[in-house]
């Protein structure tokens, strides 16, 4: 049976040296959950927000079978817990995603001068009330707030940008989520409103805008167009890391 661990710091040896602000988030108790199967002395736990679930400690199936509902990204600390994933979801389907650097230093000069390059006939404009149920209503946009348990929890913590064409969203920045020190970015672009420098304009403005309350803007990357648009805001690549992308509701075991 699968218990929420109340007191985090049960699990903060398990997931230590592990540099993902989404970690953070849940042990910071910010957003997020650690769940457990031994609440008084747990030797292994997953740490869940959004969509990712992060595994650590001693392989444990039955943390991965009951995996929370919907399609979850499974993040093994490491190969013991990788064999465990596809023990228990052989159907799952094994992805790298990027790694980047947590220690940026950022060029602001360059960043105002992206923030502001924006094309004639786009707008770029903060999430606010309004701008937030606008969000919600379009795939495209919705994972800008979509982590955040409420409106009023993203007002309060959340931080994004996002960039107006005749009325409509074109491209976004925000917080995925939230950690006491920073946020963890998301990005997205319309798909016919692509390789227009939309995104690098949001993102910098996004950037700037957390470098102005002393917030880190953490950077993880699902693919490699996003580890190059890293690369242009200033960030630095790190390392490659596997995941498993689960949709599956049945038991396997």
């Amino acid at each position: 049976m699968l218990y929420e661990l109340t007191d985090t710091s049960k699990a903060e040896s398990l997931f230590e040296g592990w540099e993902e602000t989404l970690i953070y988030s849940c042990l910071q108790k910010v957003m997020g959950k650690i769940f457990v199967t031994d609440i008084q002395c747990p030797k292994s736990a997953m740490a869940y927000v959004g969509c990712f679930a992060f595994y650590a400690g001693v392989p444990d199936k039955e943390l991965v079978i009951d995996k929370p509902e919907g399609f979850v990204i499974m993040v093994p600390k490491d190969k013991a817990w990788e064999a465990c994933i596809e023990e228990c979801f052989p159907d799952a389907k094994k992805i790298t995603r990027y790694a980047i650097k947590k220690d940026t230093g950022f060029d602001k000069d360059k960043l105002r001068s992206m923030a502001a390059g924006l094309p004639g006939g786009y707008e770029l404009k903060e999430i606010d009330e309004k701008i937030y149920d606008m969000c919600l209503s379009d795939p495209v946009t919705r994972d800008f707030v979509s982590s955040f348990e409420s409106k009023e929890k993203y007002l309060k913590f959340g931080r994004g940008m996002v960039i107006f064409k005749s009325g409509r969203i074109v491209a976004g920045a925000s917080s995925y989520t939230r950690y006491n020190e920073g946020i963890e970015i998301e990005v997205d672009t319309a798909e016919e409103e692509r390789k227009k420098g939309l995104a690098t304009a949001v993102c910098a403005a996004l950037i700037l805008r957390c470098l102005d309350e002393g917030l880190y803007p953490s950077w993880d990357a699902h693919n490699m167009n996003s580890v190059r648009l890293a690369e242009k805001l200033g960030y630095e690549f790190d390392h490659e890391y596997t995941a498993y992308e689960v949709s599956r509701e049945y038991r396997t075991h």
